[in-house]
């Protein structure tokens, strides 16, 4: 499978700045990826650090000055890449509970709704759906700040805010989840998009319930405990506002079909 991505941010930066991107793809090998990033500052090119962070993600840091910033980046990604091992410490890591993904708040609910399923593929899908069931998909219906008890009580949310609740009630139950920030061609609107990851038997799992994109054509971006770690533009000590953002994503030929009772590793 061939898959191609690219994106676009246009920045207002406002004061002396740093900026975090992650908005490159992951680098595991083998599959082969031809990348380009271009990043330029009141028209001028500038070149951001380019920093490793786990499980194959890279962010680029970059100190501006007030301006104007032009971020471009594409690439082309054919094949698929190997899964690193799991590690103990990533079961670990991803059984806790984090700022977006509160499962310490809902042992009680998941342990009600999900009572007699175990920690198997039947779980996965029983939350998926659950979710997918329980939450209306609304563009701008969420903040920044909202986690998964906010989600789950306002019935509604974006991509993120699903995975958020995902991860947050199989943590609940005793299954390491955490989040992927992808590239998804078939997502519409396209925009950066965010799915849940279960781990099961030594695997770990896609579980979208958006339903939004085929799982199988995804592009890892980064991945994380939930939205603070694997959020597309990070700022710190000044201003900015994005003034513009696109982002494209498709495969060469039809797009796969999904079917949902299959399990998918995101690679």
């Amino acid at each position: 499978m061939i898959r191609r991505v690219s994106s676009h941010l246009d920045i207002e930066v406002r004061g002396q700045s740093r900026l975090v991107l992650q908005i490159a793809v992951c680098d595991h090998a083998p599959a082969t990826t031809t990348e380009q990033l271009s990043v330029r500052l009141d028209g001028s090119p500038v070149s951001p650090r380019s920093v490793c962070v786990p499980h194959g993600g890279r962010v680029h840091v970059l100190d501006a000055r007030p301006g104007h910033l032009e971020v471009d980046y594409s690439a082309t990604i054919t094949g698929r890449a190997t899964e690193p091992p799991v590690t103990v410490a990533d079961e670990v890591n991803y059984l806790r509970a984090s700022r977006y993904a509160e499962s310490d708040r809902l042992v009680a609910l998941a342990r009600a709704e999900f009572a007699g399923l175990g920690r198997g593929v039947d779980l996965l899908a029983a939350v998926s759906s659950w979710v997918g069931t329980r939450l209306t998909y609304l563009s701008g219906s969420s903040r920044g700040t909202d986690g998964a008890v906010d989600t789950l009580l306002a019935g509604q949310g974006v991509c993120r805010d699903f995975a958020h609740l995902v991860v947050a009630l199989l943590r609940a139950l005793d299954m390491p989840a955490r989040v992927a920030a992808v590239y998804a061609p078939g997502l519409q609107p396209m925009d950066f998009h965010a799915v849940a990851e279960a781990l099961l038997d030594g695997r770990w799992q896609v579980v979208d319930a958006t339903l939004l994109a085929p799982r199988s054509s995804l592009v890892r971006i980064a991945t994380g405990r939930d939205a603070a770690d694997t959020a597309f533009l990070s700022n710190y000590y000044g201003d900015l506002v994005l003034r513009e953002q696109w982002v494209s994503a498709t495969v060469d030929g039809a797009l796969p079909a999904d079917d949902i009772s299959e399990l998918v590793s995101l690679c």
